[in-house]
């Protein structure tokens, strides 16, 4: 759960909405003490794609990935005897 004043709130709206739409709980609060006056949070959450089980940075696909494959090893994708 994520806490914001409102001054902070009205400066980073945008940035505090994206993190809502993440599955994140804003609390809005007030005053010195901090008191909780408001929440924020995501009508519908976006739900993040991913390949894979694990996110690696900075991972790209070479141009390689999309060559088609040989035949040789087509034969074997379907299952035909070399």
């Amino acid at each position: 759960m994520l806490k914001a004043t409102i001054f902070e709130a009205k400066t980073n709206l945008s940035d505090l909405v994206k993190q809502a739409q993440r599955g994140e709980t804003v609390v809005i609060t007030s005053g010195r003490d901090k008191t909780p006056v408001a929440r924020l949070e995501a009508i519908h959450p976006v739900k993040k794609k991913r390949l894979g089980v694990m996110e690696t940075p900075g991972f790209v696909l070479s141009d390689a990935f999309f060559e088609p494959l040989p035949e040789a090893e087509l034969k074997l994708w379907n299952g035909e005897d070399e």
